[in-house]
């Protein structure tokens, strides 16, 4: 019996307790030289440096914000790049710990939201498969190297729209029938393949 509880102790201590859910505004500006407690790196490629997150050569291992979402939200920061390639990722309403584990196609676990990826040739708000076919994209608009853009994502009911700068008119936007909702949908990531780029004040609101 004592063997049994020592074993059961051992195994509590070694569980990981995720922060308290986003249930209040949150924010993080990176003002450090460490991730931090709220974000579990599922591989390398990110850094806390010079007042931002720096996101490199990262292989679709995303860095996911270990908070639970609200079910509707609002979710803010700038981003740039630093390259002619673009590549500007995040995953909304993701299990907060799944990566590319055999370096092939990503298979997300949420939607990707993406700005000039494919070599700055499209951008696109994905649905689980950033390589399947009828999600929403556009070709129009590329990634200037080193500007800084704000965006700001919503989910609220079935629709997921994204600003990017212009606030009145959305940059993209989805309506999903089946919204990606409950377990297994309820984190945030940045993502990056390869490209030198950066984020920074992040700010997660409830609706």
């Amino acid at each position: 019996m004592r063997f049994h509880w020592v074993f059961v102790l051992a195994i509590t201590a070694c569980k990981v307790k995720d922060p308290p859910p986003i249930r209040e505004p949150y924010s993080d500006v990176f003002e450090r030289d460490s991730l931090g407690p709220d974000w579990y790196a599922s591989g390398d490629g990110y850094t806390a440096a010079d007042g931002a997150l720096s996101a490199r050569g990262a292989h679709n291992h995303p860095l996911w914000l270990r908070r639970k979402l609200p079910r509707d939200v609002v979710i803010e920061f700038d981003c740039w790049s630093n390259e002619t390639r673009g590549d500007l990722k995040v995953e909304v309403f993701g299990d907060g710990h799944s990566y590319d584990a055999d370096g092939g196609a990503y298979m997300a676990t949420g939607y990707e939201v993406i700005f000039g990826g494919w070599f700055n040739s499209k951008s696109m708000i994905a649905r689980l498969d950033e390589h399947g076919q009828g999600n929403p994209e556009r070709r129009d608009k590329k990634v200037v190297p080193r500007q800084k853009y704000h965006w700001k994502i919503i989910r609220r009911g079935r629709a997921l729209t994204w600003f990017v700068d212009d606030m009145t008119t959305p940059f993209l936007a989805l309506e999903d029938p089946r919204p990606l909702e409950g377990a297994g949908h309820e984190y945030f990531a940045i993502n990056n393949w390869e490209t030198d780029t950066w984020f920074d004040n992040l700010k997660i609101t409830p609706l």
